[in-house]
């Protein structure tokens, strides 16, 4: 495959600027908007970083519901999106390039990132270039696999249980749709703060993986006397919630939050709680930023964190991922192995 070098440039030094980067690469994009099936292989240009990005050379990518809404445009991050489009909004891997300006990231370091709205393309792909505000050191505990599926739905955790809740040492929190992506972080960052945790749980595999990660009392919330088992739980009442998903006992089981408690939901969640008078209630979206990686690095670390993988599929096979995502039921993330090394 042809390749091409990145020039030196004033503000970065050639000794970071070396390596071969090829002309084109494999990546997975969308001519239209549909079901799984959309996406397709691609040969496509490798963007290059322009001023204030990072060249990445991709080893893993999580996939995600927003992944799929993006796919069958009912959510669109561009108002005009240009086709071939390839989705993805995080990654791990490699940095092989640094644009103009950049200080930050050496050759080689092992970084994750988050980009939603990247005019150069997602992460289902070899490489990606991105804004350096939009990436992070890994941390060294994790695998390209657990970075890529634990960066955004670690910044929404960490931020939902320091930030939003504000959680403290010998408190009880209910995180309502513990098992997901974003719930069996929340569960280890909860932990870390040396909280009590409560988790909801849906089937036997659902509730042992709970209960590896760290949590007190596990219940179904789909099952007969939900609520009656929250209670026998939290005879004393709940301090506080993390809310990341709907039901249809949730509101029955946010009525257990004590007065001057706190509720917080990502925004997405839906249907959303209802408000409460002497509760304070809060929804928020998790924010990046180099301060938001330091402190997911340095959270991930603290907790010694895991990141349950539901399902890993190689990049070829981006349509079965989505297929399996909807399914149902995905205990932590999925996640494409985009390069065959991991570690």
């Amino acid at each position: 495959m042809p390749t091409t070098t990145i020039k030196p440039t004033r503000s970065t030094p050639s000794a970071l600027q070396m390596k071969a980067i090829p002309a084109a690469m494999d990546a997975v994009a969308l001519e239209a908007f549909g079901p799984p099936n959309v996406l397709t292989m691609h040969t496509l240009p490798t963007p290059l970083p322009g001023p204030g990005e990072v060249l990445i050379e991709l080893h893993a990518a999580g996939v995600g519901s927003w992944d799929d809404a993006v796919r069958d445009g009912s959510w669109r991050p561009f108002s005009r999106p240009k086709f071939p489009l390839v989705p993805g909004t995080d990654g791990a891997g490699v940095v092989v390039a640094r644009g103009p300006h950049v200080r930050r990231f050496d050759i080689g370091g092992r970084v994750w990132a988050s980009d939603y709205k990247n005019p150069k393309g997602g992460f289902y792909a070899e490489y990606a270039a991105v804004k350096v505000e939009n990436v992070g050191t890994m941390p060294r505990r994790l695998d390209y696999l657990e970075a890529a599926a634990g960066l955004t739905t670690g910044l929404t955790a960490l931020q939902g249980i320091d930030d939003a809740l504000r959680l403290h040492k010998g408190e009880t929190v209910l995180i309502f749709g513990a098992t997901g992506g974003v719930g069996t972080l929340a569960i280890q960052f909860a932990k870390r703060k040396h909280a009590r945790v409560l988790a909801t749980a849906t089937g036997s595999d659902a509730a042992t993986l709970a209960k590896k990660l760290g949590a007190d009392g596990i219940f179904d919330a789909r099952a007969a006397g939900a609520v009656e088992r929250l209670k026998a739980l939290a005879p004393g009442g709940i301090d506080a919630a993390l809310v990341l998903a709907g039901s249809d006992v949730l509101e029955s089981c946010l009525d257990l939050v004590k007065p001057k408690g706190r509720i917080a939901y990502p925004n997405g969640v839906w249907p959303e709680p209802k408000k409460r008078r002497v509760v304070q209630m809060l929804s928020y979206n998790a924010e990046t930023g180099r301060r938001a990686f330091e402190r997911l690095e340095q959270a991930a670390i603290e907790a010694r964190l895991k990141v349950p993988i539901a399902a890993e599929f190689p990049l070829a096979e981006a349509a079965k991922a989505h297929e399996r995502l909807q399914e149902g039921h995905v205990l932590g993330r999925i996640a494409l192995r985009i390069r065959d090394r991991n570690r």
